[in-house]
């Protein structure tokens, strides 16, 4: 072995079978064997021997330098130790399985993430807690099989709680299984062509790209490069069939070129001989997310990711490469300042050949740096914010080897929430039907089942938390637009536009991190913007983008909302503005600990300074960040209400969206709002009452 090969080369080597079991960790600290760990150690691309005395080589895989033996051992988190001692994700989760608690220990639970299930218990129930799993599954592009949509319905029914969760990253969760289902549940959704594998834990999870199933060239091909991301980061050591399906694999086969680049360790990128190539036995230090899309579709938040992906077409519309962008994150602490929600900023363009080299040599580069000692430390955001992009950038190409090339000019972007019927563009329809929430239940999910079932559709799940029916036959759309709305599932112009571009986590009862409420909470919040809307004088047809979430980890992405509501109290929010409709712009902290029920002390004045001081066409957004917080607190902070004169003339005048469309189209043949025109109307019948004169 020459002078410049794999310093891992000797560990890997110790765990060619995956069955084998670790037990200590000595972080850079040499061992017994005179090797250093598999966490930290730095592998250099074997080209030839170097000595001291020849001019210095290129050098094709760095990190950062091999720290000086020190007396003092790496700190490191505890799900590290966990991770190191499991034999690849398998021990003591193994084992948990078969007791007969209801519950499953720490190290068990932090483990069991990685399968894609969180152990959670009921926190409305006093007393002792009811154990039970949610489970996620993983669906790149949010494809939904006719086969698994049916599989998944039954099992919320016969094992859960009677409902579908549509994730904001384009998954299902399945809540309320108990530990002794959890094999069943677990081998239906793997035997019915799913999987739950790496959907949770400290490895790449589902991969976001455009749910519209538009068969255009750009579309298809960011939908196929999702799709091999996900198979690229996927686990290979076998944990999740040994645990649930007895090591039988279900699986299809993988593209080439994915094969390929997973197998490549040409910039020493990998750890030869290992059941995990990419991973290694301690995976990444945190979670792990990628979004793909195409120019002007952000329908999946894509600033929001540690890596996004934009494809770039040439002017005939033939994909050419992609531009990339990293960093963007949204979990934070409360009070730690040090905690933050980031957006992704660019890092580069690379061909269109190359960019599973590229994804995983960013990957690599966080497993090697990521900080593994405090996990609210460990996204790569920070990572990133400490080094600055040209850094990272420069450690990235290493091991990537070669430069990316400057970015591609994009035009402007737009949130697409592909609602309602549009033409595939292979003869076939599709229908895109939104969902309060994600929580399909009820009346709503028996009309889905049925239709799904009957017309054997397949579905997407959109990261807005609805979901896309596809390849519906023009002949079919009538007797399935009937079926919907018999259902409650109404076109969107029926839908108030608040709740379209609305998101809230699940938080109480279930979320063991939760501190306030948001899914259950935000449809009356909603109806309470709603009414101040009214109450100030704006229009139906105008919206802002509001999401909630229970804590402050971020899970439906309250950072990008232009009103992001965050739980920091019992009954209490943090309200955040400034992010855009587009999602483009980060959202910031403008009040804390607003109380659930003085909501409207601070909503009436921001809402009607909206509508008094905005520029034309001016988003609330827009106006929060152009006119400044200071400015805002102090409107808020002499707030005496709605005056006399403004409510005078902004009664409700339409109690129904259909009869405001209709007044709308009428108004504007006369150059006048609908508001305008149904006072006039409203004036003369009361004139004319007063002459005598009814009409």
């Amino acid at each position: 072995m020459t002078a410049a090969s794999s310093i891992g080369a000797a560990n890997t080597a110790l765990v060619k079978d995956p069955k084998l079991h670790f037990n200590s960790f000595n972080g850079l600290r040499r061992n017994n064997s005179s090797t250093y760990s598999l966490l930290l150690d730095k592998r250099i691309h074997p080209i030839s021997s170097v000595s001291s005395s020849t001019s210095p080589a290129v050098i094709r895989a760095v990190s950062t330098p091999l720290k000086q033996e020190t007396s003092v051992e790496t700190k490191r988190s505890k799900v590290e130790i966990f991770k190191e001692q499991s034999n690849y994700i398998r021990y003591p989760l193994n084992e948990e399985l078969l007791t007969d608690a209801p519950n499953i220990n720490e190290a068990a639970t932090q483990l069991i993430k990685f399968h894609g299930s969180y152990q959670q218990y009921n926190r409305d129930e006093r007393g002792g807690r009811s154990y039970s799993f949610m489970l996620r599954t993983k669906n790149p592009c949010g494809k939904v099989s006719n086969q698994l949509y049916l599989a998944m319905d039954d099992l919320a029914d016969q094992f859960g709680i009677g409902t579908l969760r549509l994730t904001t990253r384009q998954t299902f969760q399945l809540h309320g299984v108990i530990k002794k289902d959890l094999k069943t549940v677990m081998s239906t959704i793997i035997r019915n062509m799913g999987s739950t594998l790496g959907a949770c834990g400290d490895l790449n999870r589902n991969v976001l790209a455009p749910a519209a199933p538009f068969v255009r060239e750009d579309y298809l091909f960011a939908q196929q490069t999702a799709d091999n991301i996900a198979a690229l980061l996927t686990p290979q050591s076998g944990f999740y069939y040994d645990m649930w399906v007895d090591g039988e694999k279900f699986m299809t086969a993988e593209p080439s070129e994915v094969v390929k680049a997973r197998n490549d360790n040409s910039h020493g990128t990998n750890f030869p001989d290992s059941a995990e190539p990419i991973y290694g036995t301690q995976f990444l230090p945190r979670k792990f997310k990628v979004a793909v899309t195409v120019p002007t579709d952000n329908s999946v938040d894509l600033l929001t990711n540690d890596i996004g992906v934009v494809v770039v077409s040439d002017d005939n519309g033939v994909p050419q490469g992609f531009n990339i962008y990293v960093g963007g994150g949204m979990g934070r602490t409360h009070r730690m300042e040090t905690t933050f929600p980031r957006l992704a900023e660019p890092l580069g363009y690379v061909p269109k050949e190359d960019i599973l080299y590229a994804v995983k040599a960013i990957v690599v580069t966080q497993r090697e740096n990521g900080r593994r000692d405090d996990r609210r430390y460990s996204r790569m955001k920070y990572l990133i914010d400490s080094w600055g992009i040209e850094k990272f950038r420069s450690v990235v190409e290493q091991y990537y080897g070669r430069k990316f090339e400057p970015s591609r000019e994009l035009p402007e972007w737009e949130f697409k929430s592909h609602l309602g019927w549009h033409e595939q563009g292979d003869g076939r329809l599709f229908c895109g039907l939104h969902v309060d929430n994600g929580r399909v239940k009820g009346i709503m999910k028996k009309t889905l089942r049925e239709i799904i079932e009957k017309y054997n559709l397949n579905v997407r799940i959109t990261p807005n938390q609805n979901i896309v029916l596809c390849d519906i036959r023009p002949s079919w759309k009538r007797p399935i637009t009937v079926a919907l709305a018999q259902g409650g599932l109404l076109p969107p112009t029926y839908v108030d536009p608040l709740n379209i571009t609305a998101m809230a986590c699940p938080a109480l009862p279930l979320c063991p991190l939760a501190i306030t409420e948001a899914e259950r909470g935000i449809p009356d919040l909603l109806k309470r913007v709603r009414g101040v809307f009214e109450k100030v004088g704006l229009q139906y047809n105008e919206s802002i983008v509001v999401r909630v979430t229970g804590c402050p980890n971020g899970c439906a992405r309250p950072y990008m909302a232009e009103l992001g509501l965050v739980g920091d109290g019992p009954n209490s929010y943090q309200i955040w503005l400034g992010g855009t409709p587009a999602q483009t712009s980060l959202a910031r902290t403008f009040m804390n600990k607003v109380k659930i029920q003085d909501l409207e002390k601070v909503f009436e004045p921001l809402f009607y300074s909206w509508r008094l001081k905005r520029k034309s066409k001016e988003s609330f957004g827009d106006f929060t960040n152009r006119m400044g917080f200071e400015k805002l607190q102090e409107i808020v902070d002499k707030w005496e209400g709605v005056p006399k004169s403004s409510s005078r003339y902004y009664l409700k005048l339409f109690t129904d969206k259909e009869t405001y469309e209709a007044v709308d189209a009428l108004a504007q043949i006369e150059n006048k709002s609908a508001h305008q025109l149904a006072m006039e109307v409203i004036r003369n019948f009361a004139a004319s009452q007063q002459n005598g004169k009814s009409e």
